[in-house]
């Protein structure tokens, strides 16, 4: 499912033995249970964002769990979804941090496909149960992506939102890289450093600063 330059940066992942254990397990989820993302849509957030042209990473936990919801980019929903209240919150930063509007969606694709890549910790979950996925081998194969990114030979900005994000840290020790830290955009945590955190601008700066086209943070309507 992953045509691009990632397959050949992930290729000795998909040879490991966890690998082939996650592999079974999601096959036999898929088969017997309701999972979300589908299938098709599992590595979306690699596919929209090829291994040479990431410029920012986003680190979310695991997809949405209700219908309608997750297609493989973190804190993005499917056109015609209710925005969930931490895309609400991202979008009220991005307002007082850049000026942008708020806009009437949560697709997220036009920041993937600037460069942003949305990666949740955890790529799949069983419908309707949280974290239902933890600990079944996607950690792994996630911080290998996270590896390869730290490695990289040119800067790339990471924003880490909350305690599970900013556990990441510890493996980014490239001096090319800005890292950003903030509190969770989940309602239960954006005012405490979240909102303020100016992560949007501070990004953009980084990006010009070294030559790069910065994001353009608007999403537009549908």
């Amino acid at each position: 499912m992953i045509t691009n330059d990632w397959k050949d940066v992930l290729r000795d992942e998909f040879r490991k033995p966890y690998y082939r254990n996650l592999y079974d397990k999601l096959k036999d989820e898929y088969e017997h249970t309701k999972v979300f993302p589908k299938a098709s849509d599992m590595f979306n957030a690699l596919s929209l964002t090829p291994y040479k042209d990431v410029k920012v990473v986003i680190l979310g936990q695991d997809p949405y769990h209700n219908d309608g919801q997750a297609h493989g980019l973190c804190f993005s929903v499917m056109p015609g979804t209710e925005i969930p209240p931490s895309l609400k919150n991202i979008y009220k930063e991005l307002n007082t941090d850049l000026g942008c509007r708020i806009p009437n969606n949560g697709y997220l694709n036009y920041w993937a496909e600037q460069g942003v890549l949305l990666l949740n910790t955890v790529l799949t979950v069983r419908a309707h149960q949280a974290f239902s996925h933890r600990g079944i081998g996607w950690e792994q194969f996630t911080d290998a992506i996270i590896a390869e990114l730290n490695k990289a030979d040119r800067p790339i900005v990471f924003m880490l939102w909350g305690r599970p994000a900013q556990e990441k840290a510890k493996m980014l020790d490239n001096p090319k890289h800005l890292i950003l830290k903030a509190a969770h955009p989940s309602p239960l945590s954006a005012s405490r450093g979240f909102f303020g955190c100016r992560h949007f601008s501070q990004c953009n700066s980084f990006l010009e600063e070294h030559g790069l086209t910065p994001i353009d943070w608007q999403i537009p309507d549908l």
